[in-house]
């Protein structure tokens, strides 16, 4: 009796800062154990050590799951591995493969680097790989963004890949299943921003929206109802949502609520600026003691 071949799994770093491995070695311990059991994860830079990179590169068997960390750059003079480009090494990389996952918001937009760093060819995986590359894989290009991005989110994806053999993507490549709702949504502070009850960096009550630049009701997540190591998030800890996992990350002036004579210069999704200024102005009206007495204690 034959056994059946565990598909395989590349991880590439590129530019990157290892916050997405970090994360993965963060998931919950029977869950890595179960992708491990169920996947060969032939290749990490810094978690295996069977094959080199170049054993990678250099091999003729397919990849079937390349998942890539960081951003990519095709100038030799500003960021090498092996004294070749991650450009270069990206597309060859990319040719042997089945599905490919961008993980994390610099392999998916370009990132911090591409905003900070001052070199115009910085980019996303999706804009360095040949397009006929991407024509021939099995799958659009999937975008898991996140600084970092959730381990959970990682797994999900590769389990339902590996069982479907599609998973249904958003305008930008990210999985519905994953990104289909706000990062507000399953806020433990949803009360304190419906009564316009501000409060402040560290605080446990409060809401974080209207001066602390929390942008929970515009970025598409599901940090609060896939709890950061099965417990908490950033809001949770009084820390602002500050919208990793939209395309625009990282924005100027972060944890910062943009103003025009006090009034927010965006406003939650899915509602228009006359209608929400009208639903605060009457929400202001209001004094509720016991949110107050909350926020004081």
């Amino acid at each position: 009796m034959t056994t059946k071949k565990k598909p395989t799994i590349v991880w590439f770093c590129a530019i990157t800062c290892n916050g997405n491995t970090h994360s993965l070695l963060s998931a919950n311990s029977s869950r890595f154990e179960l992708l491990l059991n169920s996947f060969d994860f032939i290749y990490h830079p810094s978690l295996t050590i069977d094959k080199s990179l170049e054993d990678i590169l250099n091999q003729e068997e397919k990849i079937d799951f390349l998942l890539v960390e960081g951003s990519i750059s095709s100038n030799k003079d500003f960021f090498t591995i092996n004294e070749d480009s991650t450009f270069n090494h990206l597309n060859k990389l990319a040719s042997k493969a089945n599905y490919i996952i961008s993980v994390g918001s610099c392999a998916s937009f370009g990132g911090v680097h591409a905003k900070f760093i001052q070199n115009d060819d910085i980019c996303s995986i999706n804009k360095a790989i040949n397009k006929d590359i991407i024509k021939n894989l099995k799958h659009n290009i999937i975008n898991l963004t996140g600084c970092p991005v959730h381990p959970e989110w990682i797994l999900q994806t590769l389990f339902t890949l590996k069982t479907y053999g599609k998973i249904a993507i958003d305008e930008i490549g990210r999985p519905k299943e994953l990104y289909g709702t706000l990062a507000h949504h399953g806020c433990t502070r949803n009360e304190y921003f419906e009564w316009k009850v501000e409060g402040n960096f560290g605080q446990k009550e409060g809401c974080l929206f209207y001066s602390q630049g929390c942008r929970g009701p515009m970025t598409h997540s599901s940090c609060n109802k896939i709890l950061w190591n099965e417990v908490s998030s950033k809001t949770r800890i009084g820390m602002p949502c500050i919208g990793c996992t939209e395309a625009d990350f990282p924005r100027n002036d972060m944890l910062e609520t943009k103003k025009n004579i006090g009034i927010p210069h965006e406003v939650p999704l899915g509602i228009s600026k006359r209608a929400y200024l009208s639903m605060s102005g009457v929400a202001k009206t209001f004094k509720i003691d016991r949110l107050h007495k909350k926020l004081m204690e």
